[in-house]
């Protein structure tokens, strides 16, 4: 009767705990999508998608006749740049030739006439792999870097990791589950996470 007891209490126990861990830890397998379809979401083919500028992108921009208005620049923690005379403003989520206009109009209110101006990119923002990988961590964006590309550069899979699916994050976008392999393009910034196999 006792070992009865016991018994029934030990099957309890590990009916929840399995609950637990497919509801808390993850256990359950998420909504995964292909890489196609990851791309579909983003609402564009990636490759012909307009990046948008982001914290941590450094620029280099030139006012033709003024030098001391021309040099590099980087988007600051909040989203801004910081020029001569204009002094700062807004460039995250602008494509470059946006922001090339706005600080052209800038210049033209006032401080000079017609003036002409170029941005272009210095260094993107990095992108971050971490999780089930050997070297977790910040990687400087490469263009043209695919996410088997990403996972070589962090130093390939951990014996733990789950090569069915993984996460990539996109700045202001919630993190979606890509079945692997998939030879997804990757954005600067992308955040990218190798979940752990639980069996």
């Amino acid at each position: 009767m006792v070992q009865r007891l016991l018994l029934d209490t030990v099957l309890r126990v590990m009916v929840a705990s399995f609950g637990a861990c497919a509801v808390a830890s993850g256990c359950a397998s998420p909504d995964v999508v292909s890489g196609p379809q990851f791309a579909t979401r983003q609402g564009q083919a990636p490759l012909n998608r307009v990046y948008r500028l982001g914290i941590g992108d450094k620029l280099k921009v030139s006012v033709f006749g003024e030098d001391n208005l021309s040099g590099p620049f980087e988007v600051n923690a909040v989203g801004q740049i910081s020029l001569p005379l204009i002094g700062e403003m807004p460039a995250k989520g602008l494509a470059v030739h946006e922001l090339r206009e706005r600080i052209a109009r800038k210049l033209s209110d006032g401080y000079l006439k017609n003036p002409k101006v170029t941005v272009e990119m210095l260094n993107y923002r990095p992108i971050f792999i971490h999780g089930e990988v050997k070297n977790a961590g910040e990687f400087a964006y490469k263009n043209g870097v695919s996410l088997r590309d990403a996972i070589a550069m962090a130093g390939g899979y951990t014996y733990r990791a789950n090569q069915t699916y993984l996460y990539i994050g996109r700045e202001g976008e919630p993190d979606v589950a890509v079945r692997t392999p998939a030879d997804v393009p990757i954005l600067p910034g992308d955040n990218i996470r190798i979940p752990e196999r639980f069996f």
